[in-house]
């Protein structure tokens, strides 16, 4: 049987979540502004948008917390956000 080949580890700016979050909570920033501003689309236009900052502020508080868990050395923390 052929040995399997290593595969590489991607670098950290790759792995790292801050900027996927951040970008993403911007984006839906700059849409609940144009939205409330311009008042275009329908009703529950600005509520998406508001919903789709929530989300991100949630994605923040559990890398947040995931990454106070992986410094903590708690078991149970999701690997490579040191």
């Amino acid at each position: 049987m052929a040995e399997p080949t290593a595969v590489p580890e991607l670098p950290a700016r790759l792995r790292a979540p801050e900027p996927v979050i951040v970008g993403g909570m911007l984006a839906w920033l700059i849409a609940t502004i144009v939205v409330a501003v311009t008042d275009i689309g329908p009703d529950r236009a600005l509520t998406v948008c508001w919903v789709g900052l929530a989300v991100g502020l949630v994605g923040t508080v559990i890398v947040l917390v995931q990454r106070t868990a992986v410094r903590r050395g708690s078991k149970g923390a999701q690997e490579g956000l040191d």
